[in-house]
């Protein structure tokens, strides 16, 4: 039986000044990543992106903030059942390249996979096609695999990654950042 979730919530747009901004605490738990590995011949590059197992599982977290100074157009929107926030998504517009980025995606832990994900990322993808945007772009990173399993069924699909964006050990860390892209 589908939840009635979506059904209750409703998406509020959120500004800067808004006294009920929250700070975000993303925290997962992982217990596969994806394995990063570059093969370079004369020729050619071999790029592997392998879903492996991780010895034991890990916790992972860290907190965001809204409305920050180097985000272009910020605009974030928040899903709400009664008067509580329960999901939150942050967009910025990338005029130089005709992107829309989501900058923070976080549904709370008790209303995960009960469609609030879905209703927001729907709700960012039609921001972004209003705005004339021509992609909706996201990081993610590659122990995150359920928020790239998420991704993936929404449809988003791998369009680049970074082996050094937090710091020069990220493969071997097992955290290497992911770029996901969805087509408007």
């Amino acid at each position: 039986m589908k939840s009635s979730i979506p059904k209750k919530a409703k998406i509020f747009e959120l500004t800067k000044s808004d006294p009920s901004l929250p700070k975000l605490s993303y925290r997962y738990v992982t217990s596969d990543y994806f394995d990063l590995s570059i093969a370079r011949t004369e020729s050619s590059w071999k790029v592997e992106l392998t879903q492996k197992p991780l010895e034991q599982p890990v916790e992972k977290g860290f907190v965001g903030t809204l409305f920050e100074g180097h985000i272009e157009e910020p605009r974030v929107f928040a899903a709400v059942i009664g008067n509580k926030q329960v999901g939150w998504v942050e967009l910025g517009y990338e005029k130089w390249n005709n992107r829309m980025r989501v900058w923070e995606f976080l549904v709370k832990e008790e209303y995960r996979r009960q469609g609030i994900g879905t209703l927001l990322m729907g709700h960012a993808a039609r921001v972004a096609k209003d705005r004339g945007a021509r992609m909706l772009v996201l990081e993610t990173q590659s122990c995150n695999v359920a928020a790239i399993s998420f991704y993936l069924k929404y449809g988003f699909s791998l369009i680049g990654f970074d082996s050094a964006a937090y710091s020069n050990a990220d493969v071997e860390k097992k955290e290497v950042r992911l770029e996901m892209g969805l087509e408007l």
